[in-house]
This record gives structure tokens, sequence and C-alpha cells, in this order.
């Protein structure tokens, strides 16, 4: 008997403790569970390293500069955003498993990422099939929509198609196309290509190098040969720093042989070289010499982050105001949840250091400011010609007769 109500004492202790045990582990989940729905989790995404770090660093920087001011302010939704940082490292396939892996892994309500082309179409059915979002802040070729992303950087009728007007109209009728191995700079000259015609100007060459490329001297011998008006450049990434000190070397300045490039931007101008792009031109919605009130606190605020040396540029720009939009999207749906973001995104301004920004309910595009400008010898960017307001997105260039030939899936133009 003692020893049976000794085992049964003992079968109480043992009971007693798995209780105690399952309570300690209930009340710890209980604790993860309430700490982990305490923040927002979001995802940044870009090159940190690779041939296109030169260029995306920046956009991370200022990304992470919006979510801290939002954060100061409150949140949203009462909640902090947590961000988790990715690096795409200049590979596709790279891109595309970090994306699943903030996603499907970490969870992430939005992801704030991508530069090229290339890496968002390599994470676009990654997005698709798992209905995440994308916010994607950089100028692209256009002829895309997709409903899992929200594009804050120019299409082209904002970008590539305004700057071969303004071109044109200068006199700059024999234009050269140069640009990196991709989709962008191929699909964006397949689309300058029939705007020329139409509008009396003339391709006289077009050549392209892989991206990270830096021998040049093959080309610059076909663009003596030609004698060009203007190149019209695509390259991306560090390919500009050695084309424009090749392109200095060959005894060519921005006098002699004007180039209009839609990829170098305040941050790429102080990698390259100013005395390399002196007088050259670009086409973009922002620089940082655009005169609001939003921008005179935006730089003032980066400088102060980041230091008095960094500049700021378009496509930071467009990630940064990026981070509002969505954050002013989920406000109003009341939830984070992709399709209710969706839903509620449409018409949503913000007051961004470009001008006033506005999404397109329709194809998740924004409205912006289209600015012509010319680098000046400290660097910065000087707007010579702007559209009066911010033009509705036009990604299949559906308002324009000389692109009807251009490739557009069923239902890009209805």
């Amino acid at each position: 008997m003692k020893l049976q109500a000794r085992l049964t004492q003992a079968t109480r202790i043992v009971f007693a403790l798995l209780f105690m045990m399952a309570v300690s582990m209930s009340s710890l989940s209980a604790i993860t569970i309430t700490a982990q729905e305490e923040t927002i989790k979001v995802g940044i995404l870009h090159s940190l390293s690779g041939t296109m770090s030169i260029s995306e660093v920046t956009v991370k920087d200022s990304t992470l500069m919006a979510i801290e001011e939002i954060n100061a302010k409150g949140g949203v939704l009462g909640k902090k955003l947590e961000p988790i940082i990715e690096d795409g490292a200049s590979n596709w396939d790279i891109f595309n498993e970090k994306a699943k892996k903030l996603l499907l892994q970490d969870k992430v309500a939005v992801v704030f990422g991508c530069w090229t082309s290339a890496s968002r179409k390599a994470v676009k059915s990654t997005f698709e099939d798992n209905n995440g979002l994308l916010f994607y802040p950089v100028q692209y070729e256009g002829l895309e929509q997709s409903p899992n992303i929200f594009y804050t950087g120019a299409t082209t009728n904002q970008q590539i198609v305004p700057a071969v007007e303004y071109l044109i109209k200068e006199g700059k009728k024999k234009v050269f196309l140069l640009g990196s191995d991709y989709v962008f700079p191929r699909t964006s000259n397949t689309i300058i290509k029939e705007q020329l015609k139409a509008l009396g100007g003339e391709t006289v060459g077009e050549e392209y190098v892989p991206l990270g490329g830096t021998e040049f001297s093959t080309i610059l011998a076909k663009i003596r040969e030609a004698k060009p008006d203007v190149i019209f450049n695509t390259l991306n990434g560090d390919s500009n720093v050695a084309f424009f000190k090749q392109f200095t070397d060959a005894g060519y300045t921005a006098e002699s042989l004007p180039t209009l490039s839609v990829s170098i931007a305040e941050e790429e101008v102080a990698s390259i070289g100013v005395e390399y792009l002196e007088g050259h031109l670009v086409a973009w919605n922002y620089y940082q010499t655009v005169d609001t009130p939003e921008n005179t606190t935006f730089v003032a605020a980066f400088k102060a982050k980041y230091g008095e040396n960094r500049v700021t540029s378009d496509p930071m720009e467009a990630g940064y105001f990026g981070v509002y939009l969505w954050a002013a999207a989920v406000e109003k749906a009341g939830s984070v949840e992709v399709d209710a973001v969706k839903a509620a995104a449409g018409g949503i301004t913000f007051a961004a250091p470009e001008g006033t920004v506005t999404i397109d309910g329709d194809n998740q595009h924004t409205y912006k400011t289209v600015r012509i400008g010319i680098v000046r010898e400290d660097g910065l960017i000087d707007t010579v010609w702007a559209t009066e307001a911010p033009v509705k997105p036009d990604p299949y260039l559906c308002t324009y007769e000389w692109a009807a030939a251009l490739p557009k899936p069923e239902g890009g133009c209805k």
C-alpha cells in the first residue's frame, strides 16, 4: 500500500509538472504571437552587391528612411513596420529566391524592391502565384501590367517617349541606340525605333553590351562611323562608368556628341565622375534640384541621416514615396491583406518630393511629371523641360498611333 501511495504521489507530481510546463509553453506561445502582431513585416529587396549595387543601395536607404519616418508617426494601423532586407546580388535567380523567402518564410505584407526589368520579371510570377505585393520604384520599358505589382517609377510615356520627342524638337534626328543586353534596353529601343520613324527621325546604329560589360572600343568605332546627332543611352549599372570614361578618352564631349541617358541619376553621376557627364542630358521625373517644399524637407532629412555628401535621385525618391502610398492604401483598407490594399489604392495621392503623385486604379502605375535634365558642373541636374502637370500612365502606349504595331497582351488596350 505504501508503495502504491508513493507511486500515486509521484504520478501526481509528474502530472503537475507537465501541466505547469504546458501552461508555460502556452504563455510563451501567446507572448510570441502577441510580439508578431505588434509589427508589420515588410521586405526590401535590392542589389546590395554586384554590378547594380552602384544604383540600388541608395533606393534601399531611402526606403528605410520612409519606414522610419512612418514608424516615428505611430506606424501603420497602430503597428510599427519591421523591415527585412535582402540582397538580390545583381542576379535574377537570387532575386527570385529572396522574393520567395520574403513571401513564404518571412510572410511580409509587401516588398519594396527590384531595379532592372530582368529582376522584376524574374520575381513577377512568384508574386502572382503567391498573391504577394511588390512596389517597383524604377522607370521601365512599359508593355506590362501585373495585378500584384505597383509601379511607382515611370512607364514609357512618362520618360522615354517624351525624351525622344524632346530630341527631335531640338533637331537631334540621327539617333544611335546603346544599351545593356537585357529586356529593358531592347524593348525600349524597339519602341524608340517605331517612334523615330513616325517623327521623321532615323536610327543610325543599335548596339548592346552584357550587363556589367566594360569594353566599348568597337562600339565607339561604330559610333564614329555612324555620325549620330545624339546617343540614346539605356546602359545600366557600372557599365556606364566604363562607357563614359572611354567616350571622353575618345575625344567626345557633350557639345560634340550629346548623350541622353535614362538610367543615370545623381547617384550615378557621383560614381562615374561629373567630369565625364557635365552637359549631357537625362530623362527622369525627379531631380534633387526640384523646387517643392516637400523636396526641401526630403533632401535635408536624407542628408541628415546618411551624410551631407549624399545625393538624392529619381529611383530612390520613387522608392521613398512608394512606402507612403502603400501605407495610405493600408490605412484606407483597414488591413494589410493584398486584395484589400489593391482595392483601396486607386486614386490615392501623396505630396511627394517630385510633386503630387497619384495611383491609377486601372493599371497600378502612377501619375508623374516628366522632366528632361542636364548635368551641371557640381554633379546635380537642372530641369531644361518639364510637363505642365503629372502625366497619366499609359504602359501599353494605347494613345499613340505609331505604337499600334508593338506587341501587347490581349486586353492591354481597352
